[in-house]
């Protein structure tokens, strides 16, 4: 779908290209999350942290907050990550800038919430007409489809 004015048409991007970006993403990322599982178990001796561990909390805080700085720098550092580099998206702010940190940590919270929801913020792009999924929205930014731009 695209909305066009006298100028430019804008093409937003579909559910299964952000599912496709979502799964590079996840794949590098666990990269990253597997190296600070690694710094937390030589922290606890070789040992895996486990739930009743007193680095459990830490443990926890620290990989949700590497996996928001994967997304968050990425997302206000031009607008992409690199699976959606790969795939030729764009993530701006609805009037074309790209989100700050706190929409990034908005977007970031709503994303994970609609993943808890059974992925309802997603299917939610089908009905949006600018394909918006509930992070979208409630971050106030636009997943631009730049193979369009060409």
């Amino acid at each position: 779908m695209s909305r066009s004015n006298s100028t430019t048409t804008v093409y937003y991007v579909g559910i299964f290209r952000r599912l496709f970006a979502i799964f590079y993403d996840c794949l590098l990322l666990l990269a990253l999350l597997f190296i600070d599982a690694f710094i937390f178990t030589a922290i606890n001796g070789g040992q895996a942290v486990e739930r009743d561990s007193l680095l459990f909390p830490a443990f926890v805080i620290s990989l949700l907050g590497v996996s928001f700085m994967y997304f968050g720098w990425f997302w206000t550092h031009g607008g992409q990550t690199l699976g959606m580099k790969t795939w030729q998206m764009k993530l701006l702010t609805e009037d074309g800038r790209y989100i700050n940190w706190k929409q990034a940590f908005i977007r970031y919270l709503t994303a994970f919430f609609s993943w808890c929801c059974l992925a309802m913020g997603f299917i939610w792009s089908f009905f949006n007409a600018k394909k918006q999924c509930w992070h979208d929205i409630s971050s106030r930014s636009v997943m631009l489809d730049l193979r369009k731009y060409r």
